[in-house]
């Protein structure tokens, strides 16, 4: 399975670049992580749970950086084994870009899986990994630029004398009107 994409976040690449070689920042990034260790030299050490179907499983693995180049690119490559569910490994080819005030990243993935995971069929999987591979960079930019903002408020609804809204009808549900 492969899937690219791109997001522009507000951030400098340096700052971008920072974040994906933090093992705290990766823990809140990666779905369904309960552990991350380890650092940006050495590999880091992962134990991540996740349902994919009716296959839920805890996945303990490995996950290595390489073809670095400083606030540019990097290769993120993992493995992880959930024991009966089976396994899934992969890698990401990750490239940085200022752009408009902050960083255009772009990514590549490809993912593979086995054992009862591999049973589910390939639309779950996939639509799974694209899903992982979304929430993971989604995460990551709002772990650099803060929660979006909150959509504004409706109004305030009408009350009765009692002060409880006031309850609407079939009716007044389809014409917008309460209490008829």
């Amino acid at each position: 399975m492969q899937m690219s994409d791109t997001r522009q976040i507000a951030a400098s690449p340096s700052q971008v670049y920072a974040a994906l070689l933090d093992a705290q920042i990766l823990k809140q990034c990666v779905p369904g992580a309960t552990e991350v260790t380890g650092n940006a030299q050495d590999g880091f050490e992962a134990t991540v749970v996740q349902k994919v179907g009716p296959v839920k499983a805890t996945f303990k693995g490995q996950v290595g950086l390489s073809n670095m180049l400083l606030d540019q690119s990097l290769t993120i490559t993992g493995e992880g084994k959930g024991g009966a569910a089976g396994f899934a490994k992969g890698g990401a080819e990750v490239r940085l870009m200022a752009k408009d005030g902050g960083t255009e990243l772009s990514y590549d993935v490809e993912a593979k899986v086995g054992g009862k995971l591999a049973q589910l069929g390939s639309r779950i999987i996939d639509g799974f990994a694209k899903k992982m591979a979304d929430q993971f960079f989604a995460n990551l930019q709002e772990t650099l630029e803060g929660p979006a903002p909150e959509p504004e408020q409706e109004p305030a609804q009408e009350t009765t004398q009692d002060g409880a809204a006031p309850k609407k009808g079939w009716l007044g549900r389809l014409t917008g009107k309460a209490g008829q």
